[in-house]
């Protein structure tokens, strides 16, 4: 994939009342091959909103069912770009998407919420003067083990549903 130019693989998930709006940076190569956001085996992002919702997310209808039902809207920071595996740190020559006019065509959208320091870090330095809402949330990748699964859910679980840990 070195040098190659690789564009985004599919498109937005969002609903005419989708409220939080949540942001990567780029699909994973495993997520490209599966032709969906958050694929690789190994990344948290769909357990730790199945453990915060108690919605089930064993197949890509459930997944959808539950961003639908919790009124999140998911896509990434980044159109297209350069890089020669799944780390955000290779990625490279990063042409960002468009999220103020997204914003504008999706009026319902109260927040944006990251899920990861790259896709903040874009954001800031593309569209610093939107005002609208930031949430900043913990990589849910594997690799990023600064913090414990559990330690965070519990930061999911407070930004994105402003709720306190309920063991």
């Amino acid at each position: 994939m070195k040098n190659k130019i690789v564009e985004h693989p599919f498109a937005p998930i969002v609903f005419k009342d989708t409220e939080i709006l949540i942001l990567g940076s780029f699909p994973s190569i495993q997520s490209f091959e599966k032709n969906f956001y958050y694929a690789h085996p190994r990344n948290q992002f769909w357990k730790i909103l199945e453990t915060i919702t108690k919605y089930p997310t064993l197949n890509k209808d459930q997944k959808i069912w539950l961003l639908k039902e919790m009124k999140f809207g998911l896509w990434d920071m980044v159109q297209k770009c350069q890089r020669n595996n799944s780390l955000d740190s290779s990625l490279e020559h990063e042409e960002v998407n468009d999220i103020a006019s997204f914003l504008q065509t999706h009026p319902s959208i109260k927040k944006l919420a990251f899920t990861g320091k790259k896709a903040q870090k874009l954001f800031e330095k593309h569209f610093s003067d939107l005002k609208i809402e930031k949430i900043y949330l913990p990589s849910p990748s594997s690799a990023y083990a600064m913090m414990t699964f559990e330690e965070k859910i519990q930061a999911y679980r407070e930004k994105l549903l402003n709720k306190a840990d309920q063991k």
